[in-house]
């Protein structure tokens, strides 16, 4: 005998388990999120040059004395005496210069990438993590450059102050002597830059979907410690 269908009205919705219905609503709060947050280049840039700012001074007050020893040995010319004294020689001024270009490179990488992001499929994500470093390092150049001649020469004992350096190279080589290498470091850095950003990124991605989860402090720096970061 069969059984009579139930009556469904018009009006009524079908009814999903608690846990499906969660799902859905979640998913769509993201959507609406992502939909209605303009991207706004500028609070991007501001957020990315406080970032970059700060995590280039730490890093580069932590590194300093290794980097003055790798500078005085690559200028010691077979077997010269390395002076251990005075690591620290010259980083009050190269902070000066190494907080506005760590804060320029992350203030355009990180607006640059989130705008390529959202303009080409996410299959060429790559792509725009790549040229993202590109466009961060070659903007962030213009002052990295001048910054590492001044410390190199002052790390080899050449000047007492990064004013003097300055003044003296100004004055003897004319404002090139401050960009001394700059095509060199172009041709080296750029696609160092590019590369090593990509990695980063591709690996927080990959990470990220193996998880299921967003990704927490440790984590990320571990990645960025493997990418070269």
């Amino acid at each position: 005998m069969d059984h009579p269908m139930p009556a469904v009205s018009a009006k009524s919705t079908p009814t999903f388990p608690p846990d499906v219905r969660k799902c859905t609503s979640q998913r769509e709060q993201k959507k609406s999120f992502k939909e209605d947050k303009p991207f706004s280049f500028l609070h991007v840039f501001w957020e990315g040059l406080v970032a970059g700012g700060i995590a280039g001074v730490v890093v580069e007050a932590a590194l300093y004395p290794i980097d003055t020893i790798k500078t005085r040995l690559q200028a010691a010319h077979g077997g010269g005496k390395i002076v251990l004294k005075g690591l620290y020689s010259g980083l009050a001024g190269n902070l000066a210069g190494v907080l506005p270009a760590s804060a320029i490179f992350v203030g355009v990488y990180e607006p640059t990438k989130q705008k390529l992001l959202k303009t080409i499929p996410e299959n060429l994500s790559a792509f725009a993590h790549l040229t993202a470093g590109a466009v961060g390092g070659a903007a962030s150049s213009l002052v990295r450059v001048p910054t590492e001649v001044v410390k190199q020469r002052m790390q080899t004992g050449q000047f007492a102050s990064a004013p003097d350096a300055v003044q003296l190279i100004v004055t003897k080589e004319g404002f090139k002597g401050l960009y001394a290498g700059y095509g060199s470091f172009l041709l080296r850095d750029l696609p160092f830059d590019a590369i090593q950003f990509c990695i980063y990124e591709q690996l927080r991605i990959g990470y990220k979907l193996a998880a299921q989860r967003d990704l927490n402090d440790p984590e990320n720096a571990m990645i960025g410690a493997f990418s070269g970061n």
